[in-house]
């Protein structure tokens, strides 16, 4: 039976199971045991598996990520996780020069599983240190996967795949995904994920996205549709290994392509890379040159006035749409959907 589950609570109970199943599953990382519980999603798993499966760590990020490298090479599987992406950057080197070259320095004869979930923030004044999403980063380092769930169904099953790789997993959630909820039966095995899966089908154009932008594609719909807009939409849930079949298929019917990431910048971006990928594969598939929409080449700003044109609005995608389609589109005024545009819904209770 079906019941509905938030984004956060799914990834408690999954992660909880997946201990049960696996005793060599630890999970340690800043405020694993704290009363917050990274978001509620480590709620209950030092009462369960006890201090020596699950445990906070010196603030030291280098030294906790070579830290999970070495309990892999001797049998564990660890799940660290980091409440803020930014900070994680002070454990490139170890993610970079061990992890995800391990198996290439050593012929295959040892692999680092590891999982490593990092959090990614927007809004509430989190500002230039606290909300930037380095995926395009870890997309570009051989040896890694990258995934990027959606929808609670998404978060499930990537982090049941992620147990099963082989290859260490940068699994990377949005801050305002925590509070989505989904109708999800937890008795049946969730099915390995596509690392592409199509939304809704159409024929006048093509939207790609990918994690909380998905979202923000959804909310949108409506408006389409009252507008008899044909619309193909297709979600993300891997950027690493990248499979652009089915977005190339997609493109190949429409001929008009918007890419939505509301998270990260342009330069070296994944979407240029979709872009780069189809032109290379057929250079006449766009009938319309593509439209990305990323964020501008500056930092995130504090102010909550600042970030109101910082991040693209519902009303900004609906006017790229247009010129894609080359129809004007009716909406309302008021159409982005946020009472205020720097929190997800009123039950957004802060970055912490």
């Amino acid at each position: 039976m079906k019941k509905e589950y938030s984004f956060s609570e799914i990834l408690n109970l999954t992660t909880i199971d997946l201990m049960k199943k696996c005793k060599n599953i630890v999970v340690f990382g800043l405020g694993v045991d704290d009363p917050k519980r990274i978001f509620g999603t480590t709620k209950g798993l030092v009462e369960k598996f006890g201090s020596h499966r699950v445990f906070d760590m010196p603030a030291s990020e280098n030294a906790m990520t070579g830290f999970g490298v070495g309990m892999s090479l001797n049998g564990y599987l660890p799940i660290m996780i980091h409440q803020r992406m930014d900070f994680f950057l002070l454990a490139i080197d170890q993610l970079i020069n061990n992890a995800a070259k391990w198996k290439y320095m050593f012929g295959g004869q040892a692999k680092v599983k590891i999982i490593i979930r990092l959090i990614v923030g927007r809004g509430w004044g989190q500002g230039p240190t606290h909300s930037q999403n380095f995926q395009n980063l870890f997309a570009g380092i051989p040896g890694l996967k990258v995934f990027l769930p959606s929808f609670p169904s998404t978060a499930r099953s990537l982090l049941v795949d992620a147990i099963s790789s082989k290859d260490p997993v940068i699994f990377i959630e949005h801050r305002w995904l925590h509070n989505i909820k989904e109708k999800i039966n937890l008795k049946i095995k969730p099915k390995k994920t596509e690392p592409i899966v199509v939304l809704k089908k159409g024929k006048d154009i093509t939207i790609v996205s990918f994690s909380y932008s998905t979202i923000e594609i959804k909310k949108i719909y409506k408006v389409l549709s009252f507008n008899r807009i044909s619309f193909e939409h297709l979600d993300i849930n891997i950027i690493k290994p990248l499979k652009i079949e089915k977005i190339y298929n997609s493109v190949k019917k429409t001929g008009r392509l918007l890419l939505l990431d509301n998270s990260s910048h342009a330069i070296c971006s994944v979407s240029n890379d979709i872009i780069s990928q189809l032109v290379m594969k057929d250079k006449n598939i766009f009938k319309k040159s593509p439209i990305t929409l990323l964020l501008p080449e500056i930092p995130s700003p504090s102010s909550f006035y600042l970030t109101k044109s910082f991040y693209h609005s519902s009303s900004d995608i609906i006017k790229n749409i247009e010129i894609l389609v080359n129809k004007k589109i009716k909406f309302e005024k008021k159409i982005d959907f946020y009472k205020y545009h720097d929190i997800p819904d009123s039950n957004f209770s802060g970055p912490f």
